[in-house]
């Protein structure tokens, strides 16, 4: 009645006292036969060992690791290079793996990889996802060779990540050494270029614009003070050479007795006063005392010289003395050769003050442009000089990382636990096949009896008669005969009025 109403609890039990053997048998005999099948699959051997990722023995703030990617990445990676056929053809050639006449090697290769097992470690510390090292895993018909591949495997992920590090660190060098030298060959091209620049404008650099407007004071003061020496020395050879002109008129046609010598005295006097005068400025200001009283005798005399009548205009009289000439007229013309050499040198001198305060001048002016250009320089130096040196350290340290991973100082892998000999095979497990068909008999029995229940239509209470009339039951008669003895297929028990082995009943309300 499986099929027809809902079940109690006490239709479940009777359905199992009837059918009880149903479930019994399946669930007897497949155990026993997922037993003998573990005879018959051929066992496999897994052999496992743990490798630890052991970091650097160095802090990381005296040397920095040269290889920073993440372990996932790099351990993903060498295990492409591993499960790669270079790699793993030799090792199924030695240890003869797979052997079967079927196979080729490619299938042989793809098996091996299948049979190999990477599983990372992840950490446990919170917030840390670094792995602290992996399982390595092979699985072989036999326990020994199981153990002896996963070592040989073992083997190519630690040498590997040594190659691996060794070569990163190498190659870092490497191309810093020469991105270095490159740096290096711009840093002397811009360190050219400024010496260049410094040495074609010098003096117009920046910074040299308060030492040139000194320099500008200073020599406009030395100008100033030329300008003034010069138009004094003119006019005091102007005044000795009226004087000789008179020497040389007078000389001939006024007689001593006459007073003719009293201009060539006064003249003489302004002549000492003048070099006393030169004399005193040498060494005082103009305020000081004696200074002052020079130049008002000086001044005193000359207006003495303006208001005597003015000697008869006389042709211009050479420099040079002779030796006709009385004392007096050739040492007046020594000193007007003197004087005539001393203006000469006090124009070259002030040509010379005016060529230096030109040559200034122009410094001041170009200062502005020679400004923005040296910037313009001096930025693309600095910056090749800080690029030089960004690289340069880099470079040493790049350089302690080689020397770090060539000594086996930085992140290695360490073999925690070496690969084990199996004692049992992974596969077939023996209790795992017989409890497999255990389940699997149970199943198959539950679901013929659930079959059987529902096809049967055999009305054994009341809630059947319900179940198939919807009327209720007014009485039941009970069956005092024997049971008809009917030949049916055991599975086929239908009989649309009596069950045998039940107790008839009868429907008064038909």
């Amino acid at each position: 009645m499986l099929g027809h109403r809902a079940l109690t609890v006490q239709d479940y039990t009777a359905i199992l006292k009837r059918r009880w053997w149903i479930i019994a048998i399946p669930a007897i005999i497949f155990p026993i036969v997922g037993f003998g099948i573990t005879f018959l699959v051929q066992p496999q051997y897994v052999s496992q060992t743990l490798v630890l990722v052991e970091q650097q023995k160095v802090p990381e703030s005296y040397v920095k690791a040269v290889v920073t990617e993440d372990l996932s990445g790099r351990l993903a990676s060498m295990k492409e290079q591993i499960l790669s056929r270079s790699r793993l053809q030799p090792i199924i050639e030695r240890f003869n793996l797979f052997a079967n006449g079927k196979m080729s090697m490619d299938d042989r290769i793809d098996m091996t990889r299948r049979n190999i097992g990477i599983a990372p470690i992840q950490s446990e510390i919170a917030r840390t996802n670094g792995l602290p090292g992996f399982f390595i895993s092979f699985k072989a018909n036999d326990a020994r060779t199981a153990q002896l591949v996963c070592g040989e495997i073992q083997s190519l992920f630690v040498s590997e990540n040594l190659s691996d590090r060794a070569a990163s660190a190498a190659g870092t060098t490497d191309f810093l050494k020469g991105q270095l030298a490159d740096a290096k060959a711009k840093l002397d091209e811009q360190d050219a270029k400024l010496a260049k620049f410094q040495q074609m404008y010098m003096g117009k650099l920046p910074g040299a614009e308060a030492s040139n407007i000194n320099m500008l004071t200073t020599l406009n003061t030395q100008l100033d003070a030329a300008t003034q020496g010069l138009s004094r020395m003119e006019q005091d050879k102007s005044y000795a050479e009226s004087i000789l002109a008179m020497q040389l008129q007078n000389q001939g046609t006024q007689a001593p007795e006459h007073g003719g010598l009293a201009p060539q005295a006064q003249q003489m006097e302004l002549q000492q006063l003048l070099a006393q005068e030169a004399d005193l400025t040498t060494r005082y200001t103009d305020d000081y005392p004696d200074v002052v009283a020079v130049r008002r005798k000086i001044a005193e005399l000359r207006q003495k010289i303006a208001a005597s009548p003015p000697p008869p205009a006389v042709a211009a009289t050479p420099s040079t003395p002779k030796i006709t000439d009385p004392p007096a007229v050739q040492q007046l013309r020594l000193q007007i050769r003197a004087m005539d050499q001393g203006i000469a040198q006090k124009k070259r001198d002030q040509a010379a003050v005016q060529a230096q305060l030109r040559t200034y001048q122009d410094r001041v002016a170009s200062s502005p442009a020679v400004e923005e250009e040296y910037k313009s320089i001096t930025r693309d130096s600095q910056t090749a000089r800080a690029f030089y040196d960004d690289l340069n350290n880099k470079m040493n340290q790049s350089k302690m990382a080689t020397d770090l991973e060539r000594r086996q100082q930085g992140e290695q892998f360490r073999v925690m636990d070496e690969p084990n000999l199996p004692e049992s095979p992974s596969f077939p497990k023996r209790q795992v096949f017989v409890g497999g068909g255990l389940g699997a008999g149970l199943a198959l029995g539950l679901l013929i009896v659930a079959l059987l229940e529902y096809l049967d239509t055999a009305v054994r209470s009341e809630r059947d008669i319900w179940a198939f009339t919807k009327l209720p039951t007014l009485g039941v008669i009970a069956f005092n005969g024997e049971p008809e003895t009917v030949k049916r297929k055991w599975f086929w028990r239908r009989n649309p009025d009596i069950t045998a082995g039940t107790k008839p009943l009868m429907n008064a309300g038909g």
